[in-house]
């Protein structure tokens, strides 16, 4: 059996052409796939897809209303692991008065197969204009919640979501 075994000797310079070879190979291969990375991070944060059903149901809703931004507070995880069980936050800033309150707040997502997710019918009786809920997202995508004021205003904010693992079907 000790017939079989064979060592074979390297000389010092041999084995060093081969660590730097392996080195050199190593690295080109990190730094590709680092610039892969970058570049699909790049196409997926600068390209979200909007669907044609998000771009109806928006226009619809806004019915030519032109939305203002800093009085919803849209509250999401930046990454969601599971698409399935997406939590969200939505606070509207307002006095909550007869004369000043918000109506309805609208949840929309751009790229699910139905574009509204939830509506919510608010009322000064509520007293705080803040609802919360879970919400399933097929892919990376935006999250858009749209509030309608009680002086036909309409405000908006908008929030990304990178989903792991999609949540709905397509």
């Amino acid at each position: 059996m000790a017939d079989n075994i064979r060592i074979a000797l390297m000389s010092r310079r041999a084995l060093l052409a081969s660590a730097a070879t392996a080195l050199a190979i190593s690295s080109g291969l990190s730094a590709l796939l680092l610039d892969v990375g970058a570049l699909a991070d790049d196409a997926s944060s600068s390209k979200i897809e909007r669907t044609k059903w998000f771009e109806e149901e928006l226009t619809k809703l806004l019915a030519g209303a032109a939305p203002t931004e800093g009085k919803i507070k849209l509250e999401l995880p930046e990454i969601a692991e599971n698409g399935n069980f997406v939590p969200v936050t939505i606070t509207v800033e307002s006095p909550m008065t007869a004369d000043d309150y918000v109506k309805t707040i609208y949840l929309l997502s751009t790229s699910n197969p139905v574009a509204r997710v939830a509506t919510f019918h608010l009322s000064p009786i509520n007293g705080l204009a803040r609802v919360q809920s879970r919400m399933r997202l097929a892919k990376t995508q935006d999250v858009v919640a749209l509030a309608q004021m009680s002086n036909g205003t309409m405000e908006i904010a908008t929030v990304l979501v990178k989903v792991t693992i999609g949540g709905c079907g397509s």
